[in-house]
């Protein structure tokens, strides 16, 4: 059975959208169940709404494939937070770690390797790329648990674990299986990004670094030929644009508003942010130019 390769359209969006809307439903579900009743009881109430979720995906799987696909990525979600609760009506989870890396712990650890087998279990039966999001997510979480126990170490894990992850995605854009490679791209770019966050989003030369590690993101989605680069490329842009136009305003933000200091600068934060707009126009106008080259 081919990879499903989804269109952007009105229906598919309709069916992303309800499909995860029923997704977000069932973990307010479990959310207010397990407010109401022990853990024995809630990890049955979980074990109920798996299987509803279940018995859809697989009912839809012959005639709807991507309403089904979008049913089994829900499955997963709900398959973890089923383990969940039976762990912890089982007593084997620390439930007062204070990060998911903060030290080995065998419930842990089974939790993730069991939610990663079902991601990739999915992922066969129903030949749907989004499922390679879970599955990359919790490849990672598994691996960067594993490996180290937070801090610097779990971000130097991470970079090498985003670099296995972009040899999958180079890998599979050059078979059948490229429509695997897009969401593989993305887990690629979150890991390598977030890891370089973390080392270099210190002080005025960090964020320097983190936009120069923007433009590179655009670069790389010339080269890649995917979009993904390029929208963390921007995001990554956009973070730094934020720390130097907080810094030069001198201006205090709430949600509410913003409150200038004494010496409040407030053209600060419109010029930082209109270069960075240009910055990403001239980006964007680099990239249209090469893919007309390259259409010719």
């Amino acid at each position: 059975m081919e990879p499903i390769q989804p269109r952007w359209s009105s229906w598919s969006f309709l069916l992303y959208a309800g499909g995860l809307t029923v997704l977000a439903a069932a973990l307010g579900w479990l959310a207010y169940l397990s407010g109401r009743y022990g853990a024995a009881a809630y990890a049955a109430w979980a074990l109920l709404v798996l299987v509803v979720v279940k018995v859809a995906a697989l009912g839809l799987r012959r005639d709807h494939r991507i309403v089904a696909g979008v049913f089994a990525f829900s499955s997963v979600v709900v398959f973890a937070a089923f383990v969940d609760a039976l762990w912890t009506w089982f007593g084997w989870l620390d439930v007062s770690r204070s990060s998911p890396f903060a030290g080995f712990h065998l419930g842990q650890l089974t939790l993730e390797l069991l939610t990663l087998g079902a991601a990739l279990v999915a992922l066969r039966s129903y030949r749907f790329p989004l499922l390679v999001l879970p599955a990359s997510f919790v490849a990672w979480v598994f691996v960067t648990d594993l490996l180290s126990g937070g801090g610097d170490w779990s971000a130097v894990v991470t970079f090498l674990v985003g670099l296995v992850f972009l040899a999958l995605a180079v890998s599979a854009d050059a078979g059948p299986r490229r429509p695997y490679g897009f969401w593989l791209h993305v887990a690629s770019g979150l890991t390598i990004g977030g890891s370089l966050v973390h080392f270099l989003g210190h002080g005025h030369a960090g964020w320097v670094l983190v936009a120069v590690g923007g433009v590179l993101y655009a670069g790389l989605a010339a080269a890649f030929g995917r979009s993904s680069w390029a929208v963390l490329g921007a995001v990554g842009i956009l973070l730094s644009a934020g720390h130097f136009a907080l810094r030069l305003s001198r201006v205090r933000y709430s949600i509410f508003g913003s409150a200038p200091g004494v010496d409040g600068r407030g053209w600060a934060a419109p010029l930082v942010f209109g270069i960075a707009g240009a910055v990403l126009c001239l980006l964007g106008g680099v990239l249209a130019r090469r893919a007309t080259a390259v259409s010719r």
